[in-house]
């Protein structure tokens, strides 16, 4: 993602559950923006401008935020949902620069097809990686087309967008390729169950 999705916010002057309560009432989300070593700043966002730009970017998308007419770029660091209701509660966002980097999680998207006679094991859905705030990919592609049984795939074999460097383990094991077990052995280990 290389532009900031743009987000109205304003400066919330009422804290606690019935103030949060109030602001959800008003169709937004409460919201803390913090990081440089600044005062944390209690902010009040449209919930479907702010909705819509998790479904269309994830979380790790990049806010530009107009507090009071001042911009300020943040970065999603967490969000809190309802859990029946599933509407956002409140989110954390974290104040990032132009050309700061920083390490964050990007899910990992597997393409193609492995090797026929074979089962694919996803061990690890995210990757960790450290980069520009303004570049963080959607997704890291992993492709799989034509891959064998007993091949692994580990965090440090995958090839990372310019710029990103691994921030977690590369011994971490991300896809495993294994023989699909055949029918006859299904049918000697029910076999086996049932004795």
């Amino acid at each position: 993602m290389s532009d900031a999705s743009l987000l109205a916010a304003n400066v919330r002057t009422e804290f606690g559950k019935g103030a949060a309560r109030r602001t959800r009432r008003d169709g937004n989300v409460p919201a803390v923006l913090y990081g440089h070593n600044e005062e944390p700043q209690h902010l009040s966002i449209d919930a479907r401008a702010f909705a819509a730009i998790l479904r269309e970017h994830g979380t790790n998308a990049i806010l530009n935020l107009d507090i009071a007419g001042k911009k300020q770029l943040a970065m999603t660091k967490s969000v809190v949902v309802h859990p029946i209701r599933r509407y956002i509660e409140h989110a954390d966002l974290l104040l990032v620069r132009r050309g700061e980097k920083i390490t964050t999680d990007v899910p990992v998207a597997l393409v193609g097809e492995a090797a026929s006679g074979t089962l694919v094991q996803q061990d690890t859905i995210v990757l960790s990686i450290e980069v520009e705030a303004l570049n963080i990919p959607d997704s890291i592609e992993v492709s799989i087309a034509g891959i064998e049984a007993g091949t692994q795939i580990l965090a440090g074999q995958i090839a990372l967008p310019k710029g990103a460097t691994l921030a977690g383990d590369p011994e971490a094991l991300i896809v495993n390729i294994i023989a699909a077990p055949s029918a006859a052995a299904e049918e000697g280990d029910d076999a086996e169950a049932a004795e």
